[in-house]
């Protein structure tokens, strides 16, 4: 074989090398890695290193101490050597094995708990991404970087669980976990919840993979002794060859949980897997299996599981009750949830958002008690009430919003969505500012962990001008939910109503990064070009908003800026034209613009008969700002309990 580097001297103290384990019989095949390992740039250190007439032994525990990384080469003769054991347990004790099987075998028991990287196919050859793996965990665990492939990333994250891969007992890899994790500056209590694959051949049981992953992350953000990432970063991936190094860095966690759903027939079996995030390896994964009229048990089952897994080291186990969790033991309400929520989630349109209502309602139908059930039912009344009805329907819409969250509350009175759908109803569909106080404050109490809860208390916080605790929140947001443009569209209104436009249009730009087509950003940015005076590019942003809500009024701004009150005109009676009732808020914002202020109050008294939330922008709108020394303003302010 061509000269290894590293074979004339062993790797001096002081520089990071890799300890390579083999058994005498696997001499070739071990010089062949050793040799790919090198030429990869690292210094390799191997028992041919040791002098003659020096004690074996020694050498050997001194060459273990120094290494960085341990890698093990299993096979028939090495499974059967108490020298490659005693090594392997070393490093496994160490946190510093990478496990290679060199013949398709498995290692022996107590070796299982990290996926094995296989070479008995491809060989010991830089093509074969196997050894890329190996090659990439090798870097990842000496904090070298990665060497460059041409061929293809280091894990398929779905290949353990889909495969079989290594499956050990949870009890037995659990105290591990955490203690393995260190994915950069990721915390060690970090992971997201990747949506899982939905192997039934059927695209109509995906609500049910997603919702069990949904549930199953819900579940984990409640113990606070973990960060679990939202739901709308973890489901930007589902493509199942993603490297999962590359998700964990992306999400800035240490941890994955991977899963997929099977129903066949009457039955549903859920496979898992946890995969560390730094070097991509399985550290623990499961499989669990039902009959499907028993799909909550096996939900529990899984959620146990996962939680045993990962809060060993961090807690005890969590036991939540139906205070916390809203659920129910009714496995046809489940189905009709999780139906309902794929729905309402998908956002396509007001028949998505009118068929997840009606999924809800069968669910509480089924079950009077489920609680998430009518927490999720008042969340898609209101938005209905909010974005599709006429004011003669909204008023009973937004009554019912309320009476069902209350009932979510009364189920479970430490359910944080139960009282974030009450705030809500209360907030934007009864105007009752204060009265949504409590419900807002009770469910950051309880929903600290999600995402979702604590963009909804951001924005409560930032109408009513209570920036101090706006801004943490919607920072904690950010942080659970890294890639979810609707986060940053969120942070980007809180900045412009504290009058911070710069960070407005920076956070407004990282949405639009997220997704191009998100609705709303461009006005965003618009009307925070607008008041730092560039009305030109104001303008050329509001003519890439397609919500008219906020197009119609930016061009009106823009005339009025430039002084072209036949331009302003046309746009004021577009807007009344074209949204009617529905426009009545931004009717009021372009008459306090043009300085029309007593039409500008007549339009927001009108605004409260109608009920128009958009009377929430009330205290914290700057476009309303030449309104705030009239009597009548702060009459209105004071009648709907801003002030």
């Amino acid at each position: 074989m061509d000269q290894i580097s590293g074979a004339s001297e062993a790797p001096t103290s002081n520089e990071p090398y890799v300890f390579v384990s083999y058994a005498r019989a696997d001499e070739r095949q071990a010089k062949a890695i050793i040799k790919c390992i090198d030429r990869a740039g690292f210094r390799v250190w191997w028992d041919a290193l040791i002098p003659s007439g020096e004690r074996f032994s020694a050498r050997i525990a001194e060459a273990l101490e120094g290494a960085g990384a341990i890698v093990v080469l299993w096979s028939a003769h090495s499974i059967e050597s108490g020298w490659v054991q005693d090594e392997a347990a070393w490093g496994r004790d160490h946190h510093r094995l990478i496990p290679i099987s060199i013949d398709g075998r498995d290692p022996p028991l107590g070796f299982r708990q990290l996926q094995c990287v296989d070479l008995s196919k491809g060989g010991a050859k830089a093509t074969n991404p196997e050894m890329q793996r190996a090659l990439r965990a090798i870097a990842e665990m000496l904090d070298r970087p990665v060497p460059k492939f041409s061929a293809a990333p280091l894990v398929d994250r779905r290949t353990a669980v889909i495969g079989g891969g290594a499956v050990a007992a949870v009890a037995a890899v659990g105290l591990g976990v955490w203690r393995f994790s260190n994915s950069g500056s990721a915390t060690a209590n970090s992971i997201a919840v990747l949506p899982f694959q939905n192997l039934s051949g059927d695209a109509s049981k995906q609500y049910l993979s997603d919702g069990l992953a949904a549930e199953l992350r819900a579940t984990l953000s409640r113990n606070p002794l973990l960060r679990v990432v939202g739901q709308a970063s973890s489901n930007k991936f589902r493509d199942p060859s993603d490297d999962s190094r590359g998700i964990a860095r992306k999400l800035n966690v240490a941890s994955l949980l991977d899963g997929n759903v099977l129903v066949a027939g009457n039955t549903i079996r859920i496979a898992v897997e946890l995969v560390e995030g730094r070097s991509g390896f399985s550290r623990w994964s499961d499989k669990f299996e039902r009959p499907l009229n028993n799909i909550l048990a096996l939900q529990d089952d899984v959620a146990k599981a996962v939680d045993t897994a990962l809060s060993a080291r961090l807690s005890e186990p969590a036991v939540e009750s139906q205070a916390h969790v809203g659920g129910t033991r009714n496995a046809a309400a489940f189905d009709a949830y999780l139906r309902g929520k794929d729905l309402f989630d998908s956002q396509r349109d007001e028949a998505s958002d009118r068929g997840s209502l009606a999924a809800f309602t069968e669910a509480v139908e089924l079950d009077p008690a489920y609680a998430a059930a009518r927490a999720a039912r008042s969340r898609a009344l209101a938005v209905i009430a909010n974005e599709y009805a006429q004011s003669d329907d909204r008023r009973p819409l937004y009554s019912q919003a309320v009476d069902e969250a209350r009932r979510a509350v009364a189920a479970a009175p430490q359910f944080a969505d139960a009282y974030a759908a009450l705030g809500y109803a209360l907030f934007y569909g009864k105007l009752d500012i204060s009265a949504a106080d409590g419900p807002y404050e009770k469910a950051r109490q309880f929903g600290s962990g999600s995402a979702d809860v604590l963009g909804l208390y951001a924005i409560y916080r930032a109408r009513r001008r209570q920036f101090d605790r706006a801004g943490p929140a919607i920072a904690r947001a950010a942080m659970l939910d890294p890639v979810n443009p609707t986060v940053f569209k969120n942070r980007g209104r809180i900045s412009f109503a504290a009058g911070d436009y710069d960070g407005a249009i920076a956070a407004a730009r990282r949405a639009l990064d997220l997704n191009p087509d998100i609705g709303a950003a461009h006005g965003d940015i618009g009307n925070a070009l607008l008041l730092q005076g560039k009305a030109k590019e104001a303008g050329a942003e509001f003519a890439k908003e397609k919500v008219q809500l906020l197009a119609i009024p930016g061009r009106a701004f823009v005339a009025l800026r430039e002084g072209n009150a036949g331009e302003a005109q046309e746009a004021f009676d577009e807007l009344v034209k074209s949204q009617g009732d529905n426009g009545l808020y931004q009717q009021a914002q372009i008459l306090s613009q043009w300085n029309k202020l007593q039409q500008a109050l007549d339009v927001l008294d009108k605004c409260v008969e109608e009920q128009d939330s958009g009377l929430v922008y009330l205290l914290s709108d700057p476009f309303l700002a030449p309104l705030q020394n009239q009597p009548r303003f702060k009459l209105l302010l004071q009648r709907l309990h801003f002030v």
